[in-house]
C-alpha cells in the first residue's frame, strides 16, 4: 500500500558522515562498474568518473578490451579491467562492496554472462539499462539490495505495459516495480522517483530538460554506488543521488543546449560537498 508521497529537498535528506583525519580509501567502499559492449564502451566511463567524484575509495571498470586504453588514459584513477569470461569477473567481483551493472553493456552472450555472475555476489548492486533490459526477459532475477534504475521505457518493459501506461500514472508503477522485483527502484524522468518494495514513496521534484540526452542515467548509477560505499542505505542513497542529479542539472543548465553528461560530474561534487561536507 502506497504511504504518502515525500517531497524531497535538501533539509530533509540523509547526509554522509564527516571524515575523520584517519579515513583512508578502504574505508570508504570499492565500486566495480560492468559496463561497455564493443560500441559502449563511454558509458562505464561515465558511471566510474561520478563514482569517483563523489568519493568512493576504490573504483574499477570491467569493461571489453577493446576500451581498456581510452579508459586508463580519460580516468587513470580507475582500476580498469579487461573481461573477455566470466571467469575473468569473478576476482574483481569478490574484491567489490558495491556492483553497477548496466551501463552500455547490450544483451550479446557476453553480457548475459557477465550480469549471471554479478548476481552471485551478495553486495549491494545498481542495475541499470541493458542490466534492466536482460531482467525483463527474464535472463536473471536480481540478487537482494539491489537498487533498478528505469527511464520510462524501460520500466515499461519490466511491467510488460506500454510506455505511455507508466508515464499515466509513474507513481503506480515505480511501486509496483518495487514490489514485483523486491528492489528500491529510481524511476527516472520529470520529477522523477524513488519507490520502495514497502511502499515508501518520494518524489524529486528538481531537474531541467536539458539533460535530456545520453549518459546522465550512467552518472546517476555512478553516484548512486559512491553514495552506497560510503555507508548510506540504498533509499537513502537514491533519494540523495537523484536531488545531487537534478540540482547539478539545474545549475548546468543556465549554460544552454548541449550540455554533457560528462559536465555533470564535477557539479554534483560541489553539491555534494555543500550538503555534507568532507571534514566537520
Amino acid at each position: 500500500m502506497m504511504k504518502n508521497i515525500r517531497s524531497i529537498h535538501a533539509g530533509n535528506l540523509p547526509r554522509l558522515t564527516p571524515r575523520l583525519p584517519d579515513t583512508h580509501k578502504g574505508l570508504l567502499g570499492h565500486v566495480l562498474i560492468i559496463a561497455g559492449d564493443l560500441g559502449m564502451g563511454g558509458a562505464g566511463l561515465l558511471s566510474a568518473q561520478a563514482a569517483l567524484r563523489c568519493g568512493a575509495g576504490m573504483v574499477s571498470l570491467a569493461t571489453r578490451e577493446q576500451h581498456v586504453s581510452a579508459a586508463l588514459s580519460r580516468l587513470p584513477e580507475v582500476m580498469t579491467l579487461a573481461i573477455n569470461s566470466s571467469a575473468q569477473l569473478r576476482p574483481p567481483l569478490q574484491r567489490a562492496s558495491v556492483i553497477v551493472v548496466g551501463p552500455g553493456l547490450g544483451q550479446t552472450a557476453w553480457s548475459r554472462a557477465l550480469l549471471s555472475t554479478a548476481t552471485q555476489q551478495s553486495v549491494p548492486q545498481v542495475w541499470d539499462a541493458d542490466a534492466l533490459n536482460l531482467l525483463a526477459q527474464g535472463i536473471c532475477n536480481q540478487p537482494q539490495q539491489c537498487i533498478l534504475t528505469p527511464h520510462p521505457g524501460e520500466a515499461a518493459r519490466l511491467l510488460n505495459i506500454r510506455t505511455a501506461q507508466v508515464q499515466a500514472n509513474r507513481n503506480n508503477a515505480a511501486l509496483q516495480i518495487a514490489e514485483r522485483y523486491n528492489a528500491v527502484v529510481v524511476l527516472k524522468g520529470h520529477h522523477s522517483l524513488i519507490a520502495t518494495p514497502a511502499g515508501d514513496l518520494s518524489c524529486v521534484e528538481r531537474g531541467h530538460p536539458v539533460m535530456a540526452g545520453a549518459g546522465f542515467g550512467d552518472v546517476l548509477s555512478g553516484v548512486i554506488a559512491a553514495l552506497l560505499a560510503q555507508g548510506l542505505p540504498a533509499y537513502s542513497a537514491s533519494c540523495l543521488a537523484v536531488w545531487l542529479h537534478a540540482c547539478a542539472g539545474e545549475h548546468l543548465a543556465r549554460q544552454g543546449r548541449g550540455l554533457a553528461a560528462s559536465d555533470m560530474c564535477h557539479t554534483i561534487s560541489t553539491l555534494l560537498e555543500e550538503h555534507s561536507p568532507c571534514q566537520a
